[in-house]
């Protein structure tokens, strides 16, 4: 991801967020050895802000764990501190709380599945998204995110594309509907870069892209998306906005029942091959 993730034009850092408690924890405890290190050199806050190109209040924050610093935060920190790279060993503890809980908790279980099955009821699924999709996206959201928090989804959702790339590749089939395959979410030229996004995974080998057709009267995930992810000791998580009030289950009976639904919808829908062909067609209209 060659973005970069901007907070505030003047603290450059991502926002701790108040319900992560373990997340809250890891950058306090960054923050306190950051301090720590200051002090034992000798330095002021002051002094320490202007060496290493920051602000004084962006200082007092890291240290008081309230904002979770960034890699070159840290690298600056280490050559001012004469660390020897203990400091900028710290970048491995904070690069996972930089991203939302939930959104982590999603990366692990991902990470682990051998098998992931999605229906997308509505917009393009997260694993299919362009950094320029996703940020239209999150910036639309009412009420308003702010900046640090669109910033901050946006790279936890790039940061599970890496799934793409695990060996060994796990089998991903994803089912999108027509209508968001049309709809030119951040203007034309992001629209036609996210077609073609779909495009390159859908000719991924460990991949299976098919789009359900508009035409398509009825099929079971018309009440809601569904997820179903399996894992190498056979058993399996599943999750659907239509079935169990929503929420996640493992009981093999119920995710049984999530699997059905999701082969129906795979064999109503077209083909992979037929899929990329439409995919072609819509981007040669865009």
């Amino acid at each position: 991801m060659t973005t970069d993730l901007k907070g505030d034009a003047d603290e450059p850092g991502w926002e701790v967020d108040p319900d992560d408690e373990s997340g809250a924890a890891v950058v306090a405890t960054v923050g306190r050895q950051l301090k720590l290190r200051r002090e034992a050199s000798g330095l002021k806050v002051a002094q320490f802000a202007d060496a290493i190109g920051y602000g004084e209040d962006l200082v007092y924050k890291v240290e008081a764990g309230r904002r979770i610093p960034r890699p070159e935060y840290l690298d600056k920190a280490d050559k001012v501190l004469m660390a020897g790279g203990l400091v900028a060993a710290m970048k491995k503890d904070v690069e996972e709380v930089r991203y939302p809980k939930k959104v982590r908790e999603l990366a692990k279980l991902q990470a682990q599945a051998v098998e992931i099955g999605v229906y997308a009821s509505h917009g393009i699924y997260g694993l299919l998204q362009t950094e320029g999709h996703a940020r239209a996206l999150l910036e639309a959201r009412q009420p308003p995110y702010s900046q640090d928090e669109v910033e901050r989804g946006v790279a936890g959702r790039m940061a599970r594309h890496s799934i793409f790339g695990r060996s060994p590749a796990p089998s991903l089939s994803f089912v999108q509907e027509e209508a968001a395959l049309r709809r030119p979410i951040g203007g034309r030229m992001e629209w036609r870069r996210q077609l073609q996004r779909l495009l390159e995974l859908g000719e991924l080998r460990n991949v299976s892209l098919q789009v359900m057709p508009t035409h398509v009267e009825a099929h079971p995930g018309l009440d809601g998306g569904i997820q179903v992810l399996k894992f190498g000791d056979g058993t399996a998580i599943g999750r659907s906005e239509g079935a169990f009030n929503g929420r996640a289950v493992s009981d093999p009976k119920h995710v049984r029942i999530l699997e059905l639904r999701y082969g129906m919808i795979r064999a109503q829908a077209l083909t992979p091959r037929e899929s990329l062909t439409f995919i072609k067609q819509v981007l040669g209209e865009a």
